[in-house]
């Protein structure tokens, strides 16, 4: 689609500032959790800023598939709301110019939108939860301290499951522990003390956990008995090389197989396992996702110009409601296309069907200068409320 005219080089160029301000803001509001969460393990553990900055930036594909498409809308939204409140869409339209005449900049900016998000979706977030995940076990290799978390179920090392109520970092110490040990299939382990603290190994992948005061359970398969045992200090050993490279060598979630796996695994994996519908629904999520970039940005365009009396804070208020009800839809795909009620293809495209469809509706009315009383009704309360505020 060329875009030969003035105004088409116009808007697109008008697009890409709001574009790039939402997507570093929704970044960062995304991001909050995991820089809370990375930031308190360098406060507590010495991780190196290193460290925390490739953490973030292996977390970043992953968020970026689903701001990319709200980006797009908001950006697109707020594009023709300063358009219409400016008077160039009447302008424009004073001048013979259609609203149609006005897509082809916002369908060539939501294409190229999208195929940025097609690329975060499939090649950008299998690489980025594989390198998350790699660099966490070398953080764990080297702290052992990280890889437990207070009143968890810990089961990340290869046949030794981990409880601890509470953890001292400052001394070191843990309270209340639970260790089942399984590492013997003949003699299974339930150790149970009420303080215990952690000392670093002959090298950095080994740890010793000196328990105090506490019981030992054992069970002797072949020999069907059981032992229990006291002790005062019990020294409870874990290499965790071994264990992290059993961790490693696991069965990849659908979200961190690349594109040439789902497809690989379906064609080889049981066709009747839930596994197997969950990675054709991962399949058709990593090319629908990004696709919403065009039917968000057709849809926003309506959005904007009817919105044009309300300031630019109710105008992103009115498209987070519309994207939030594509997330809605989206869940509802994911939930019914995972329960096997509908085939992963609707569940996973029929949110861009429905929001496409909308907005060309909207389009329609727009163009013929029909808009929804929605927008009356929006624009009126607003006229209102800025005339209470001038008098107040």
């Amino acid at each position: 689609m060329k875009l030969n005219s003035v105004v088409h080089r116009y808007i697109l160029k008008e697009l890409i500032p709001p574009f790039v301000m939402n997507l570093v803001f929704f970044m960062f509001v995304f991001l909050m959790r995991q820089i809370l969460e990375i930031t308190h393990v360098i406060v507590n553990y010495q991780v190196s800023i290193l460290t925390f900055f490739l953490m973030l930036a292996f977390s970043m594909p992953y968020f970026l598939a689903y701001i990319i498409p709200m980006s797009v809308m908001m950006s697109v939204l707020l594009t023709f709301l300063r358009l219409s409140n400016d008077n160039e869409i009447v302008a424009l339209k004073a001048g013979g110019i259609s609203l149609y005449y006005l897509l082809p900049p916002v369908i060539v900016f939501s294409v190229l939108s999208a195929l940025l998000g097609a690329g975060m979706s499939i090649y950008g977030i299998p690489w980025g939860q594989q390198a998350y995940k790699k660099l966490a076990l070398e953080v764990v290799q080297s702290n052992f301290n990280v890889g437990l978390k207070e009143r968890q179920f810990i089961d990340s090392f290869d046949g030794v499951t981990f409880y601890v109520n509470k953890i001292d970092l400052k001394n070191n110490s843990l309270h209340d522990i639970y260790i089942e040990d399984q590492r013997n299939e003949k003699l299974s382990s339930t150790i149970v003390a009420p303080e215990g603290r952690i000392f670093a190994g002959e090298d950095k992948y080994s740890f010793i956990l000196s328990l105090y005061k506490g019981t030992i359970n054992q069970v002797d398969v072949d020999g069907r008995a059981v032992y229990a045992t006291k002790f005062d200090t019990y020294d409870f050993r874990l290499d965790l090389k071994g264990s992290m490279k059993n961790i490693s060598q696991r069965a990849k979630k659908e979200k961190d197989m690349s594109l040439e796996e789902l497809i690989a695994y379906l064609k080889t994996g049981d066709s009747q396992g839930k596994k197997y519908l969950a990675v054709k629904m991962e399949l058709h999520k990593r090319f629908s996702i990004p696709f919403a970039c065009i039917a968000l940005g057709v849809l926003a365009v309506p959005l904007g110009i009817g919105s044009s009396a309300t300031r630019k804070t109710a105008g992103m208020g009115i498209g987070l409601i519309a994207f939030l009800l594509y997330y809605l839809l989206l869940s509802a795909g994911l939930v019914f296309g995972e329960s096997g009620s509908l085939p992963p293809v609707f569940g996973m495209w029929m949110p861009n069907v429905i929001m496409g469809a909308l907005g060309i509706y909207l389009m329609v009315r727009t163009a013929s200068d029909r808009p929804l009383e929605m927008f009356s009704q929006l624009n009126r309360l607003a006229r209102k409320l800025l005339r209470l505020r001038s008098l107040g």
